[in-house]
This record gives structure tokens, C-alpha cells and sequence, in this order.
């Protein structure tokens, strides 16, 4: 017995179909986790600080001098928060860290994989500020990512960036380790 040739054709549309709809269904699905806030140890209000007049970089104080932004340590915190809100639940909780020497376990919002190379000294000293990778945290009560960090996505944006200002990917090494 012989199949047609036009079912056959029809069956490998049909499951040509089924696994592009896999795919772009794996890819909604793992975006969605992605861009979903993680747990983190204490309640935090970037929109409280900034509302406060606190800037990004006095709590992430690497990223003008490293490729990282850096999470603020539990002596950043305390700093102020011996002071200021003291009495509040959240800040007491901020103060038994402090009181056993542990570091606050913050869990990164956005992470780049290990094979990424991304630095935030460079993309600050191109100008380029906070909000345009990281959205408008300063109005998050808790922090989200906002975009899924993808390499279509970087590239989309270096090739919008004027020529003077774009850094030039011809090399894979640029991004990745």
C-alpha cells in the first residue's frame, strides 16, 4: 500500500505546525517565569526610596566601576535604617541580619546567563541610564524584571543606537564568554 503524496505532505505540515506551536509556546511560557517577580527575604520599595530623593547607584554602587551593579549589603542598609523606620517590622527584620552577621540572601532580579558577557560600567558610560534596560523601577513597590534580556533583544538595541554610540558586535567574544 502507497500513501499519497499529497497526505504526506499534509502530515508533515501538520506536524511542522504542531512543533512551531510547541516552540513559541515554550518561549511564552519561559518569558512569562522569567519576567515574574522573584520571592525576596524582606519586602522592598524601590518607589519608596526614590520618592526619598535615594539614587540607583548609592545602593548599587558597582556598576560605574564593574560589569556588575552590584546588591546593596546589609551594612548599606543599616547604614540608614538604624535611624530611619526603625521601629518598622521590615527594618527590625533588616536589623537581625545585621545583629548575626548575615548577609541579606536578595535574590537577583535580572541575571545574565554564565556565557554572557554584560557590563554595566560600559553601557553607564555610554550614557545610557537605568530605566532603559530595567524599566521605570524607581515606581516598583517590588522590583520585576520588565523585559526578557535575550540576545534578539540586545542586539535589537545596539543596532537602533546611533553609530558613534553603538559598541560593535562583529565579534561573538563581545557578549559572550
Amino acid at each position: 500500500m502507497t500513501i499519497p503524496r499529497g497526505r504526506i505532505a499534509r502530515w508533515v505540515t501538520a506536524a511542522g505546525l504542531l512543533v512551531v506551536g510547541l516552540v513559541v509556546a515554550g518561549i511564552l511560557l519561559t518569558r512569562a517565569e522569567a519576567l515574574a517577580a522573584p520571592a525576596q527575604p524582606l519586602p522592598y520599595s524601590h518607589k519608596v526610596h526614590v520618592e526619598a530623593g535615594v539614587q540607583c547607584l548609592f545602593c548599587h554602587t558597582a556598576a560605574l566601576r564593574s560589569d556588575v551593579a552590584s546588591l546593596p549589603s546589609v551594612q548599606k542598609c543599616v547604614g540608614c535604617h538604624t535611624l530611619i523606620s526603625a521601629d518598622e517590622e521590615p527594618i527590625q527584620e533588616l536589623l537581625g541580619y545585621w545583629e548575626r552577621g548575615e548577609p541579606i540572601p536578595w535574590v537577583r532580579v535580572q541575571q545574565q546567563p554564565d556565557f554572557v558577557f554584560f557590563s554595566h560600567q560600559a553601557h553607564l558610560g555610554a550614557s545610557l541610564n537605568c530605566e532603559t534596560c530595567h524599566g521605570d523601577v524607581g515606581q516598583m513597590t517590588v522590583a520585576r524584571p520588565v523585559v526578557q534580556m535575550d540576545m534578539g533583544w540586545c542586539l535589537e538595541c545596539h543596532i537602533e543606537q546611533p553609530e558613534e554610540k553603538v559598541a560593535r558586535l562583529a565579534d561573538c567574544l563581545t557578549c559572550h564568554k
